[in-house]
């Protein structure tokens, strides 16, 4: 979700309240426009003729010289430029999908090993465009374009918001990583037994567009679906830098897994989403994961990075919050609250497991536990699927 921000910098507010920064825009100052002829006065009478001077002598070899090196270079293309094209940044610009989305695309990447972040992303692409608007035509909803009766058999409530929905992304986006992994199951077994030949990511994607019994039926990639396998495969690379997680913090965890458990077990007693606070009574996004955890407990950094916040909030308590860097050109950070003690200071450089405090109930709090953060370009998303399976 993306309708609050943080500000890290603010250590006494909760971050319920704050407001949406408006990035700034960079002013440059006017220079001031020099009137024709300055610098140039006018003389009285005839102006003499005058042949060229030593200015003029000494600059035309030179522009000579210079004419004939670019024409040389037009030739033979250029000279090889010093500095090497990245290839990844061009590839994560290219990628325009909301932020959210990428661990959720993960997650569901790794329940089967034919399947790519990528891919699913391409899928969705060629099925909506991304756009969760629902066609009444064909009864499709959401990012995925499930119908009702689809949805029954692979919609789950993935994101813990209490709605299993087709136009809910992250349920969207596990929905049709299942539903692949099964159709991959399914021609995989056909495949084993010789009843199809090919490709089995194109065995998936037909057996998606045709049904498996087309698939069957024909040995191999029928031909009604080969458009839809052919504009599949042609957005693939437009989002095959999701596919490289940056590695480091030595999380060790699944595909996709970019974050190490920040206490152990990891036991979810309030989950990311809508909820009625607690203490205050007010329904409003709960922007991080409660985990609990006995008094005093070891609470260790998620991931490498530097800290950059470490200080008493009035309604996180004992507050601490890394900086990860960036992620597919996106700022990632991690929040841990409500500490007992804080065993980190600002601009420490940390790894993954560093101890940075103990869990206590410090803030507005009802008891002993961690109060979770991931923080995306500035916006809060779910920590659950960046997080380590299994703590």
């Amino acid at each position: 979700m993306k309708d609050e921000r943080l500000t890290v910098a603010e250590t006494a507010v909760d971050a319920d309240e704050r407001q949406p920064e408006q990035p700034a825009r960079l002013q440059r100052p006017e220079q001031p426009e020099q009137p024709v002829g300055a610098g140039r006065p006018e003389q009285d009478g005839k102006r003499k003729r005058r042949g060229p001077g030593p200015f003029t002598l000494l600059l035309l070899p030179g522009l000579v010289t210079v004419t004939g090196v670019a024409a040389f270079l037009a030739l033979t293309g250029g000279l090889p430029s010093p500095w090497p094209e990245d290839s990844d940044t061009n590839q994560a610009a290219a990628v325009d999908i909301d932020p959210s989305y990428v661990p959720w695309l993960r997650k569901a990447a790794s329940a089967c090993t034919i399947l790519e972040p990528s891919l699913l992303a391409a899928q969705i692409d060629q099925l909506s465009g991304w756009s969760d608007d629902t066609d009444a035509l064909s009864g499709q909803k959401g990012i995925a374009a499930f119908t009702d009766t689809e949805w029954r058999t692979w919609g789950r409530d993935d994101d813990g918001n209490g709605h299993s929905s087709p136009r809910d992304p992250a349920d969207a986006i596990m929905a049709l990583g299942r539903q692949d992994c099964s159709l991959a199951e399914k021609v995989t077994e056909l495949r084993t037994e010789g009843r199809v030949n090919g490709d089995l990511v194109e065995l998936t994607l037909a057996a998606y567009s045709s049904g498996t019994d087309a698939v069957t039926e024909a040995g191999h990639v029928p031909p009604t679906a080969r458009t839809y396998l052919a504009e599949v495969e042609a957005l693939i690379p437009r989002y095959e830098t999701l596919d490289r997680a940056e590695s480091g913090g030595g999380t060790g965890g699944a595909v996709g897994a970019l974050l190490a458990a920040p206490v152990s077990p990891l036991t979810v007693t309030s989950p990311y989403g809508s909820r009625e606070h607690p203490l205050t009574g007010v329904t409003k996004l709960h922007t991080g994961v409660d985990f609990a955890a006995p008094q005093g407990a070891r609470v260790v950094a998620a991931r490498q990075g530097r800290v950059v916040f470490a200080a008493p909030t009035s309604a996180y308590g004992n507050r601490v919050v890394i900086d990860h860097g960036t992620i597919e050109g996106k700022r990632l950070e991690t929040t841990y609250s409500h500490l007992s003690s804080l065993e980190a200071a600002v601009g420490q450089t940390v790894e993954a497991g560093t101890p940075i405090g103990r869990v206590g109930s410090t803030g507005l709090s009802t008891g002993p536990h961690l109060h979770f953060e991931v923080v995306l370009d500035g916006y809060y998303t779910d920590p659950r699927p960046w997080l380590v399976t299994g703590g």
